[in-house]
């Protein structure tokens, strides 16, 4: 799925090597980190990375930062990605955090409307260093 789209396809691949069998290894042993997958009866048709960040601001609040989400193409429009990000949402709030932050591709105008149909708000400008 993360390969799924022109912006991951130039980025990612779609073979399990040992990078991404290190990644997966260092987010399972990383208590602050999580993948979820939504799964219809033993078929992955989403997932997501959760952090939870601790922090100074907002008087000391842990924020969970949501990446990589993914709905598989025949299940984009379904109701999916709503229910899935809902469910993450109430993860987040389960465990006291005070925020709950993504960042999306400026290029991704469907993924905008589907974050602001969930209450985010694009508040600040994000920026990144590619290393």
């Amino acid at each position: 799925m993360l390969v799924d789209d022109q912006l991951g396809a130039s980025r990612d691949v779609a073979v399990v090597d040992e990078r991404y069998q290190r990644a997966f290894a260092d987010i399972t042993a990383d208590p602050r980190n999580m993948l979820a997958v939504a799964d219809d009866s033993g078929e992955v048709v989403g997932c997501m990375q959760i952090t939870y960040i601790p922090g100074l601001s907002r008087h000391g609040a842990e924020r969970s930062q949501i990446e990589a989400v993914r709905v598989r193409a025949d299940r984009r429009g379904s109701g999916l990605g709503q229910r899935f990000m809902g469910w993450a949402i109430d993860q987040a709030r389960e465990r006291g955090c005070a925020l709950m932050q993504l960042t999306t591709d400026k290029s991704r105008a469907d993924a905008h409307r589907f974050y602001a149909r969930l209450g985010f708000v694009a508040s600040h400008e994000g920026m990144k260093l590619k290393l």
